[in-house]
């Protein structure tokens, strides 16, 4: 039987084309490097890279089929449990809101406090809410959270092993008692998307020279990517209320939740300079100068937090509606009917994540003060994948990392043999630009650490990566295993991707090598 093995491939957030843009403004262009430089992977999750599903609902047992009747309480006890990311070793950071406490959990072991978040000032909605960890956590360690001050909403980033050392990275948004957003996740070409909220100032949602009301697109140190659609500024969409959800697909298609205020929530398709409506529009008017949501749902159903997708599956956490929304994903970027779960099991819940364990991770937020919490709320549970294919929950915790500065790879990754292979290369193309997505199959003996190797033939030049340290020199391409994906056993295959420009023909690469050993197409 044949054993696959796939580590996502998402594409290049902001590629999608389309949409009322700021002004008319184009959408996001790839950031540069330069040749033989080093790119490094960010941190993938199971199945990330399943094939999208055509018009309709996806097969049985596929990625994002969960058993919702096999519940595992992870944690309990915890005060507000709001933003949540894994670690590479598997276990979860959760921010808890009031307190300002980030806490490390995992199957099986009580909730490890790892930071205070200083200066965070917890009222009505505000408190620490949004937490993300960088994709290339094994290098640089950050951990990044979205907070309230007494005076504003700000991003700060700290290391596990020096937490005490808060570097603010964002400052200066609008705070107040309701709609302060506050979700934080890194895009698959590794810059930081923020959801702000419009903090009750509705007019600041059609502002294009304020922060707040909008999505926003910055650099892991806060300074802005040159491709945003207004340059110098980290807008990347604009006339949203109040988004806490984002998740993108295998083709790097950004989806966002939105609170409504009396009607509508909704879920939205994010594009670059797209301008969703907010205030002048709630849910669908069809006005032609704002994005319509693919779904709306009404406040009572919804009230819609984190959201995840696995799969073809997008996971919207509700609280007021006290369920999990199930929405089916097509191929195209539209949306089936949605399926409610949970409903009302758990009552409000807050955040939903897709573990690197390939299990569904949820947490409750039933002390926030709106909800009737349990004595063992509020809780993070988590809830395997229908077709088995689980990782047990590590026995005992395994310790932090202390960081040391990396060695350079060695030319060649110990094997333990011969690595016959085939290569798949699919290529999503534009003017002067591309995606690829690179899946290499070892047809020989299992290998304990990849390299795979290639030549252009025209100028292509690879502009970023992810699933793989990608390095480029002249028309020499070299791609090894990150941390998560070196192991390859016979018939197992492994997947990467990225993103490139060029000009003039763009013919597909000659000569590929795994581990030295020439491989044939798939």
């Amino acid at each position: 039987m044949k054993i696959r093995l796939t580590v996502g491939a998402a594409l290049a957030a902001g590629l999608v084309a389309g949409g009322v843009g700021l002004g008319g403004l184009a959408g996001a262009a790839p950031t540069t490097v330069g040749p033989s430089q080093v790119l490094h992977g960010g941190q993938a999750r199971p199945g990330d890279a399943a094939p999208a599903a055509g018009d309709g609902a996806p097969g049985a047992l596929a990625v994002g089929d969960f058993d919702f009747t096999r519940p595992e309480t992870v944690a309990t006890g915890l005060q507000v449990p709001w933003g949540m990311d894994f670690l590479p070793d598997g276990s979860a950071l959760v921010a808890q809101r009031p307190t300002g406490q980030v806490v490390r959990v995992r199957p099986g072991q009580a909730p490890e406090a790892v930071a205070t978040i200083a200066g965070v000032t917890p009222v009505s909605e505000g408190g620490l809410l949004g937490l993300a960890v960088s994709p290339t956590y094994a290098q640089d360690g950050w951990v990044y959270v979205y907070f309230t001050t007494a005076t504003d909403n700000r991003i700060s980033r700290f290391r596990l092993t020096a937490p005490q050392n808060q570097e603010p990275i964002l400052t200066g948004l609008a705070r107040a008692a309701i709609h302060d957003g506050g979700r934080i996740a890194f895009g698959p070409d590794g810059l930081l998307y923020v959801g702000v909220g419009d903090a009750g100032q509705t007019a600041s949602a059609q502002n294009p020279q304020s922060r707040n009301g909008k999505i926003l697109r910055i650099r892991p140190d806060g300074s802005v990517p040159p491709g945003n659609p207004i340059a110098g500024s980290p807008v990347y969409s604009l006339g949203h209320r109040n988004v806490q959800g984002l998740a993108w697909d295998a083709q790097g298609r950004l989806y966002a939740t939105e609170f409504g205020q009396n009607t509508w929530d909704e879920v939205n398709l994010i594009v670059a300079g797209g301008n969703y409506g907010w205030p002048t529009v709630e849910g669908r008017a069809g006005d032609p100068r704002f994005r319509d949501p693919l779904l709306t749902w009404t406040t009572a159903e919804a009230s819609p937090s984190g959201a995840t997708i696995a799969g073809n599956r997008l996971f919207v956490a509700a609280l007021r509606g006290t369920r999990l929304w199930n929405v089916p994903l097509t191929g195209s970027g539209g949306v089936g009917t949605p399926t409610a779960e949970l409903l009302g099991t758990y009552g409000r819940l807050r955040t939903v994540e897709y573990g690197p364990d390939g299990w569904l991770w949820v947490t409750t937020s039933n002390r926030d003060g709106r909800g009737s919490p349990a004595a063992n709320d509020d809780r993070v549970l988590r809830f395997p994948p229908r077709d088995g294919a689980t990782q047990p929950p590590t026995a005992s915790p395994t310790p932090i990392p202390t960081l040391t500065p990396t060695t350079p790879p060695s030319s060649q990754p110990p094997t333990s043999g011969p690595a016959a292979c085939t290569v798949a290369w699919t290529v999503n193309q534009w003017s002067n630009g591309f995606t690829a997505e690179v899946r290499v199959t070892n047809q020989g003996v299992a290998q304990t650490g990849w390299t795979l190797t290639w030549s252009f033939g025209g100028n292509q030049q690879i502009t970023n990566a992810w699933n793989a340290n990608v390095a480029q020199s002249g028309q020499t391409v070299t791609a090894r295993n990150v941390t998560w994906n070196g192991n390859l056993p016979t018939n197992a295959t492994a997947t990467f991707g990225f993103q490139a420009t060029y000009s003039g023909p763009n013919p597909p690469p000659t000569d590929f090598r795994l581990n030295t050993t020439p491989c044939h197409p798939a």
